[in-house]
């Protein structure tokens, strides 16, 4: 039996090569795959420039990549929180063997499931390992093809507002893209640092950086943009720990297992510690995937401080529940969490009317303004050079539907301000207030 051992190690180190060879080529065919969809996507956009089809090829990619951003996104998720659950649920005293690091006993789907997390690593490595790592990079691959479709293909009209910097187009896709890889570097840098031993006085540290970031994007891009950007910076964070840290690290582990090499217990804790930190961005990444649909909060003056508050208590309640999968005390987190959340909604809460309304205004004042400033985008014919279909289906064609989306308009024209979009119509603030007293008063057709 032993003459037959070599022969053994042989063909299992073989099969790895091969599997690591076969590995390889999936993740050159996949790449390609996808810089061929991306270079067809340029191209089609190009030949349709200008024409009546831009409008509905941009509708259509922007369903499309959304959903699989979501797709994938769930998928990361749904994989960081479980695994995050797994390290702080696990069982690590009760018969516990001793090259363990825990064991976890679960009941899902009407079956039973029993999990064993080594220390460092088993003494004979699968065959079969699944790796965690294409939703991470699937995520990321389609938010940024999102952020060209939706931001960057019009940055003109949606990226840029000249009322906040006056830059061009590209300069302001330069200034987005440049600032992910900015924050990566000082963030990285902000891990390697001694400040990593101190929790308390990293994570002040960390969370003023974000700040610093998300007062940046509000002073360099119109306020949805800045929105985007700041989560779209959370999540180049994340993918860069992905593919820089936690995979290399996981690597190297598993090689040195392979080669009966002593392993660095140091990697599986950086790993995990890049892997806690994308678990406490999460949140805060999700507010900002939903922001857009809700201009209260990036229409508001302070923008960014919004932002700063959401961060901060979307982090506080993951904690929470973080402490309460250790079976930690945690009284005080949540409540105060869910305080600091609802200190934004006072925050941003609109002031009285400033200019009581002192003559009643009639319909004809308002559809005049509304002719002026908002149909040339909400119409069924829409005359703008870049929205060519209403957005979002809103159109002000009739008296109707002017009434109908009254809310809408006290909420986007009056209240935010968010709309017309970077005030390309130039409204007044004057024709702003004699909406708001039109609806204050009823809104009427009289």
């Amino acid at each position: 039996m032993s003459h037959k051992l070599p022969t053994i190690i042989k063909l299992m180190q073989s099969d790895d090569s091969d599997n690591e060879h076969l590995s390889t080529a999936q993740n050159f065919i996949y790449t390609g795959m996808i810089l061929v969809i991306i270079a067809l996507i340029i191209n089609t956009y190009v030949l349709v420039k200008g024409t009546p089809q831009e409008s509905h090829l941009m509708e259509w990619l922007n369903i499309i990549i959304r959903v699989m951003h979501i797709t994938f996104g769930i998928a990361w998720i749904g994989a960081s929180f479980y695994f995050v659950f797994l390290e702080n649920a696990l069982n690590r005293t009760e018969n516990v063997r001793d090259e363990l690091a825990g064991n976890l006993w679960a009941v899902h789907g009407g079956g039973f499931y029993y999990l064993e997390k080594y220390k460092v690593a088993p003494k004979t490595i699968p065959k079969h390992l699944h790796w965690f790592k294409y939703e991470a990079y699937f995520t990321w691959l389609s938010g940024f093809c999102l952020l060209f479709v939706v931001y960057y293909f019009n940055a003109s009209a949606f990226l840029i507002d000249k009322n906040i910097l006056d830059i061009t187009p590209t300069q302001g896709i330069l200034i987005g893209v440049g600032s992910f890889v900015v924050a990566w570097l000082m963030y990285d840098l902000l891990c390697k640092s001694p400040l990593i031993k101190k929790p308390l006085l990293f994570t002040f540290l960390g969370f003023i950086l974000l700040v610093g970031f998300a007062w940046f994007y509000a002073h360099v891009f119109n306020s949805r943009a800045a929105y985007m950007h700041f989560g779209a910076m959370i999540g180049s964070l994340m993918v860069a720990n992905v593919f820089f840290v936690i995979i290399p690290s996981q690597k190297a582990m598993v090689k040195a297992a392979k080669e009966g090499k002593p392993l660095d217990p140091q990697l599986g804790k950086n790993a995990l510690a890049r892997s806690l930190h994308n678990n406490y961005f999460t949140l805060p990444v999700l507010f900002v995937m939903v922001s857009n649909h809700f201009p209260s909060t990036f229409g508001f003056k302070y923008s960014w401080l919004i932002l700063a508050i959401i961060s901060l208590g979307a982090a506080g309640v993951k904690h929470y529940l973080n402490l309460k999968e250790k079976k930690q005390q945690s009284v005080w987190v949540l409540p105060i969490s869910v305080i600091i959340l609802l200190s934004a909604c006072f925050i941003s809460a609109p002031s009285a009317n400033p200019n009581a309304c002192k003559e009643t205004i009639s319909f004809v004042e308002v559809n005049t303004i509304i002719q002026n400033r908002c149909v040339s985008c909400h119409s069924s014919r829409p005359t703008d050079d870049i929205n060519k279909i209403a957005p979002n289906g809103v159109k002000y064609d009739t008296p109707n539907d002017i009434i109908a989306k009254k809310d809408l308009i006290l909420q986007r024209v009056v209240l935010t301000k968010t709309m017309p979009q970077n005030n390309k119509t130039n409204m007044t603030e004057e024709e702003r207030n004699i909406i708001r007293c039109w609806i204050e008063q009823g809104a009427s057709l009289k």
